[in-house]
C-alpha cells in the first residue's frame, strides 16, 4: 500500500516517513538504507568533523543509491550554540555543491542561509517544539515542518507540549505540510500522525535499532528492551533540554571505604555503575561546626537531622533517599562525592568550591554524567 501525502509529493519520495538527523549516527550508509526503501534519509552534518568530511559522506551516500530509487538524500543542518567554533557557511556551501535537494534545518537558521537554499532550489523542512515557532520558519521560507512533540529524543524544546495536542494544533494553524516527529516508531503511529493532520513522520531513535545504523549493537539490544521510563531529561536547568537514554545507575560500593578518595572506575557489571559514594555502616555524623570554613573543609559534618543556615535562607533535607541506596537526605551525599584526580574524565572533574556551590556542581555533574556514560 502507498500513502500519497503532500510530504511525498514535495520531496519525491514514495512513503512519508523521513529518518530524522542524528548526531553520530546519521551516516551515508544509513542515510541511503532509507532512501533505497523509499523514505527521505538525511546525512547529519555536524557528525563530520570538517566541511570536505560532509562533502565525501554525502558523495559516499549517492553512490550508494540504487538504480530506480524511489527515495531521497537529504542534509541535517543543526544551529545550535556549541562549546567550539564551528563554520556554518562552510558547511552550507557544502550542501549546496553537493546537488542535495532537501536539506533539514533546527535551531536558529540565519535568513541568509535560507536564502541561499531556496536560491538553488531546495527543499527546506525546519524542526519546530510548537506551532509559534513554525510559523516563524514558514515566515523565513520553511517549505515543511517537523513538529517535535514532548516525546522526541534529542532536544524537545522547553515547551513540554505532547504530540496529541501538537500535531492538532499543527492542522488548524499551519498553512504548509508537517509532519510528526517524537515517540514513533510503527505503522499504527503513522496512521495517527495522519489522522492528527501530519503529513508524514520523522523517526530517529526506532531507525538506530537497524542493521545499517554505525552504532554499537549493545545500544541497539538496549533500545529494543527499553521501555517507556528509559529516558530521562537533562540540562533543564540551563534550557537546553536533551532527552537521552538512562545507561547506568547508582551503587555502593563497598570496596570503598569512608576516608579513601578513589578515581571512579566502571566495575564489571553489564550496566555501567559508578562507585559515587562509599558504603556505610553507621549513621553519618552529626554536625560539629556550623561555621562556613568547617563545611568547606569537611563536607562531612554537615547535619543530617535539622536544618541548616545559608546566609538568610534556611534549607531543610527533604528528599528521603540518597543516590547510595541509604536513607537520608540527598543533598549530604552530594557534598560528599568523592573528588577526583586530573586523571580522570573530563565529564566527571568537578573545581574545588566551597558548600553550597559544590552541592550545586555535583548535582549536575551526578545527573549528567551518569546518563552519558
Amino acid at each position: 500500500m502507498v500513502l500519497e501525502t503532500k510530504i511525498t509529493k514535495l520531496f519525491g519520495i514514495r512513503h512519508p516517513i523521513i529518518q530524522g538527523g542524528m548526531h553520530y549516527v546519521g551516516y551515508a550508509g544509513l542515510a541511503a538504507a532509507v532512501a533505497n526503501a523509499g523514505g527521505l534519509g538525511l546525512v547529519t552534518a555536524l557528525t563530520q568533523p570538517t566541511p570536505e568530511a560532509l562533502a565525501a559522506e554525502i558523495k559516499k551516500a549517492q553512490g550508494l543509491l540504487k538504480p530506480g530509487c524511489e527515495g531521497a538524500v537529504g542534509v541535517n543542518l543543526t544551529i545550535l550554540p556549541m562549546f567550539s567554533e564551528v563554520d556554518y557557511g562552510a558547511f552550507r556551501d557544502v550542501i549546496i555543491d553537493s546537488g542535495v535537494k532537501v536539506v533539514e534545518t533546527a535551531g536558529r537558521p540565519p535568513g541568509e542561509f535560507v536564502e541561499a537554499f531556496k536560491q538553488n532550489d531546495m527543499k527546506i523542512i525546519h524542526k519546530c517544539v510548537t506551532t509559534r515557532h513554525a510559523k516563524s520558519a514558514i515566515k523565513m521560507g520553511a517549505d515543511a515542518i517537523s513538529l517535535d512533540g514532548f516525546e522526541c529524543a534529542g532536544h524537545p524544546g522547553e515547551e513540554d507540549i505532547g504530540n496529541m495536542i501538537l500535531q492538532a494544533m499543527g492542522a488548524r494553524e499551519l498553512t504548509v505540510p508537517y509532519v510528526m516527529s517524537g515517540g514513533v516508531g510503527n505503522g499504527r503511529q503513522l496512521a495517527a500522525a495522519l489522522t492528527l493532520g501530519a503529513s508524514g513522520v520523522n523517526m530517529g531513535t526506532r531507525f538506530m535499532a537497524t542493521q545499517e545504523a554505525e552504532i554499537h549493537d549493545g545500544i541497539k539490544e538496549a533500545l529494543v528492551k527499553g521501555g517507556a521510563g528509559s529516558t530521562t531529561l537533562v540540562m533543564r536547568s540551563v534550557r537546553n533540554t536533551e532527552r537521552v537514554y538512562k545507561v547506568g545507575r547508582w551503587v555502593r560500593n563497598p570496596t570503598l571505604n569512608r576516608n579513601s578518595h578513589p578515581t571512579p572506575t566502571l566495575n564489571s557489571h553489564p550496566t555501567p555503575t559508578l562507585p559515587l559514594c562509599s558504603a556505610r555502616t553507621t549513621s553519618p555524623p552529626k554536625c560539629r561546626s556550623s561555621s562556613t570554613s568547617s563545611l568547606a573543609t569537611s563536607p562531612r559534618s554537615i547535619p543530617t537531622s535539622r536544618a541548616r543556615t545559608t546566609g538568610s535562607r534556611s534549607r531543610r533535607a527533604v528528599t528521603p533517599t540518597r543516590p547510595c541506596g541509604r536513607a537520608g537526605p540527598l543533598w549530604h551525599s552530594l557534598t560528599t562525592c568523592r573528588r577526583v584526580t586530573s586523571s580522570s574524565p573530563r565529564w566527571w572533574r568537578m573545581p574545588r568550591v566551597p558548600w553550597p556551590r559544590r552541592a550545586a556542581w555535583s548535582s549536575r555533574i551526578l545527573s549528567v554524567g551518569v546518563v552519558y556514560r
